[in-house]
């Protein structure tokens, strides 16, 4: 069984949080500081019953509700909780997945009470954040991450053997992880129109699932029948400790809409790299693989990478080898939605550098990580990141 933890309007629920003014008013969170000249990143609830949504423009927000509360995205404040939320659910001692930066996911295995761990789960995250999530549970992940989205916000729900056919015949087929674009539309356009449709017709997709780990719901299609934000971190063993040997890193993102500007789509990348490179760090670990994935309307879903001999934890070099691999996609500039880095064949300990400016480097990486390690993540940051707030 799978436990999943889908924070509820989390960007601006922290927002409210903070600041009570702003508590059960239609509020959305731009992604720059002209409310007039932004897209939407986040919507509370209040202006999602207005028909507001992530990716809007915001001039057509403020077309829809004129009073509309704005706020300018601060990522690193959302990180911040997303971090510490993470640290309170590996208390409760169960393999745990960071699955994005709003969404989490424990296994469950055989415990006794899963609706009532859901329970204990959301009391502690609204005592300690005073924001709410809605919880799934369910044999496999994918059905779990459906099931915390049937009873938002700040719901539970539980599908089993009981009522798993039920809760298909009513989920539309898009509503399922993955199925929102293309894919989705060309099942549908085949006469497919439900949940219940879709396993009728492909019993095997679900049981794709099964396996924790296996959570590309398209390539699961890919699979059985010849891309939002979604970040994947280290797993944890039911110790809550890191496992000894992780095959990989990654962090996405996927932006609030596709954008062509290389200079932004440089710095997601940049601030990607440099959060892989600081979870290499903490488990003192570092990379000899890099791969970068890319998704647009004109380059569909690019993936790359290459293995090189010199290993390595660091962020810029991390994001230089990234560059490299981008050079690879054939078209110039493409519009791209969605972004990730992931470092793999990992090595624990640190690469032995000869070169003085190497050495340099190094003492001033860790220079870097005890600043933001006293002061919070990402105090100091790489410049070229500030065009991603």
């Amino acid at each position: 069984m799978i436990l999943h933890v889908d924070m509820d309007a989390f960007f601006a629920s922290i927002e409210q949080a903070i600041n009570p003014r702003l508590k059960d008013k239609p509020l959305i969170v731009g992604s720059r500081g002209n409310k007039m000249r932004t897209v939407v990143c986040a919507a509370s609830y209040a202006a999602k019953a207005l028909g507001i949504h992530s990716g809007m423009p915001s001039r057509e927000a403020f077309s829809i509700c004129p009073k509309l509360e704005f706020v300018a995205a601060d990522q690193a404040k959302y990180t911040w909780t997303s971090e510490q939320i993470f640290q309170l659910l590996k208390g409760y001692g169960l393999p745990l997945n960071y699955t994005s930066i709003d969404e989490f996911q424990l296994e469950l295995a055989s415990h006794p009470d899963p609706l009532n761990l859901a329970k204990k789960i959301k009391e502690q995250i609204y005592a300690n954040f005073n924001i709410t999530a809605s919880v799934g549970i369910a044999k496999n992940w994918l059905l779990a991450k459906l099931a915390s989205k049937l009873n938002k916000p700040d719901g539970i729900t539980l599908i089993d053997d009981s009522n798993f056919e039920q809760v298909l015949r009513q989920t539309p087929l898009d509503k399922l992880c993955g199925l929102g674009g293309k894919i989705g539309a060309s099942f549908m356009a085949g006469g497919l129109k439900s949940c219940w449709d879709l396993y009728l017709n492909l019993p095997g997709f679900f049981n794709t699932f099964d396996n924790a780990k296996a959570k590309n719901p398209q390539m699961a299609l890919l699979s059985v029948n010849p891309e939002q934000g979604r970040r994947v971190n280290e797993s944890y063993d039911n110790s809550g400790k890191p496992n000894e040997s992780p095959k990989s890193i990654s962090h996405s993102y996927t932006l609030p809409e596709a954008k062509i500007n290389s200079r932004v789509i440089q710095a997601w990348i940049r601030l990607l790299s440099e959060m892989v490179a600081t979870r290499l760090r903490q488990q003192n670990l570092i990379s000899a693989t890099v791969h970068l994935w890319l998704n647009g309307p004109e380059i569909g879903n690019f993936g790359a990478q290459k293995t090189h001999q010199v290993l390595t934890n660091d962020g810029y070099e991390i994001y230089q080898r990234t560059l490299k691999i981008m050079a690879k996609s054939r078209i110039q500039n493409p519009r791209i939605r969605a972004i990730g880095v992931t470092c793999s064949s990992l090595s624990r300990g640190t690469d032995q550098h000869l070169l003085r400016e190497e050495i340099r480097r190094e003492g001033l990486i860790k220079a870097l990580d005890r600043i933001n390690n006293r002061f919070g993540e990402r105090s100091i940051y790489p410049a070229i990141t500030v065009l991603t707030r």
